[in-house]
C-alpha cells in the first residue's frame, strides 16, 4: 500500500512537472508568436517613415498620416494590392489615370486600381491625389493635428468606411507615429550608452531610435541577436530581458520591439480619455505590453490578475 501510494505520488510529480514546462513552452510560444504579430507593421514604419517624412516636406501631408494610411490601406505591405501593383494606399484609376491598373472586387466587383513601378511611386502618387480640390481644406490645418487631418480626409470621402478616420488615429496613437510630424522624430535621444556608439558604426546606420510611452526602443532586423544588441546599445543581457518582460533563452526575429529602457506602470497620458485597448486577432497580453511600452506585471496588476493569461479578440483591457 505504502509502495502504491509512492509510486502514485511520483507519477503526480512528473505529470504535474509536465504541465509546468509545457505552459512555459506555450508562453514562449505565445511570445514568439506575439512579436512576430509586430512585425509587419514596425517593419513598414521602419521601411516607409523616411518617405512620408519626405513627401511631408514636399507637400504638407504629415508623416503620421501618410504612413497610417499606408499601413491600413496595404495592411502594412502584405496586401495584394500591395505585393501584386506596388499600391499602398487603395488608390483607383480614376478618371486622370492613363498607366497600368489590376483588377480587384472593392465597392464593385470589378474596380480597377493603380499599378506603380515602386512602393515609391505609390507615396509619391498618393501626395499628389490629395492635391485634388476636395482635399485643399485639409492644407489649412496645422501639420501636427492629426485628428484633424483624419476627420477631413474622411469628411472628404477618401474612404467609404464610416470608420475610418478613428482607424487613422488609433493606428498613430498606438504606434506613435505622430512623433515624425515634426520631421525630427526618426531621431530620438538615445541613452549615453547608445549615443557613444552611434557615427559610423554599422548596426546603427541600420537601426533607428524611436520613442514611445518616455521610453526608447529598436526594432530587431536580419542579422541581429541580443548578444548584439547588448553589445552595441552598452546595455547587459540581463537588463534587456528584463526590460523587455522576455525569457533568458528567447531570441529576437526581425520586427521585434526592444526597450533600451524599464518600461512603465501604465500606457502615456494621451490615452488618458480613453484608457483601454481592444483586443485584436493573435495579439496576447505580451503583445498589448510591447505595444504600449507597460510593464506586463503593471498590465496584469491593471486588469486584476496575478498573472499574465490569455486574452481573446474583442476583449477590453485597462492600459492606465
Amino acid at each position: 500500500m505504502y509502495l502504491c501510494a509512492r509510486i502514485m505520488k511520483k507519477h503526480i510529480l512528473l505529470l504535474l512537472l509536465f504541465f509546468a514546462q509545457w505552459s512555459m513552452f506555450n508562453v514562449r510560444c505565445s511570445m514568439a508568436w506575439a512579436q512576430r504579430t509586430n512585425q509587419a507593421y514596425w517593419t513598414y514604419i521602419d521601411r516607409y517613415k523616411d518617405w512620408a517624412i519626405e513627401q511631408m516636406h514636399q507637400y504638407g501631408i504629415p508623416a503620421s498620416i501618410t504612413l497610417a494610411q499606408g499601413m491600413l490601406e496595404s495592411n502594412a505591405g502584405r496586401s495584394r494590392l500591395a505585393i501584386e501593383a506596388n499600391n499602398h494606399f487603395g488608390i483607383k484609376v480614376g478618371s486622370t489615370w492613363t498607366g497600368p491598373y489590376v483588377v480587384k472586387s472593392d465597392d464593385r466587383p470589378d474596380d480597377r486600381f493603380r499599378k506603380y513601378r515602386s512602393a515609391r511611386e505609390s507615396f509619391i502618387d498618393h501626395s499628389e491625389f490629395l492635391q485634388q480640390k476636395r482635399y485643399q481644406g485639409l492644407y489649412r490645418l496645422s501639420r501636427t493635428d492629426y485628428k484633424a487631418w483624419a476627420r477631413g480626409l474622411k469628411a472628404a470621402g477618401y474612404a467609404t468606411n464610416p470608420n475610418y478616420a478613428d482607424a487613422l488615429i488609433r493606428v498613430i496613437e498606438m504606434y506613435n507615429l505622430h512623433q515624425f510630424d515634426t520631421g525630427k522624430g526618426q531621431k530620438a535621444k538615445a541613452p549615453q550608452s547608445v549615443e557613444n556608439s552611434h557615427g559610423t558604426d554599422e548596426f546603427w546606420q541600420r537601426h533607428v531610435v524611436y520613442k514611445n510611452n518616455k521610453n526608447l526602443f529598436i526594432v530587431v532586423e536580419v542579422g541581429d541577436d541580443m548578444a548584439t544588441i547588448s553589445k552595441k546599445t552598452g546595455l547587459s543581457l540581463r537588463k534587456l530581458y528584463k526590460y523587455n518582460d522576455l525569457p533568458r533563452d528567447y531570441a529576437p526575429t526581425a520586427g521585434d520591439i526592444i526597450y533600451l529602457k524599464k518600461k512603465r506602470k501604465c500606457a502615456s497620458r494621451e490615452f488618458r480619455k480613453q484608457p483601454i485597448h481592444i483586443v485584436e486577432a493573435n495579439q496576447s497580453l505580451f503583445d498589448i505590453a510591447q505595444l504600449y511600452g507597460i510593464r506586463l506585471e503593471s498590465l496584469c496588476k491593471l486588469n486584476g490578475w496575478e498573472e499574465p493569461q490569455a486574452v481573446q479578440v474583442g476583449e477590453i483591457l485597462r492600459i492606465r
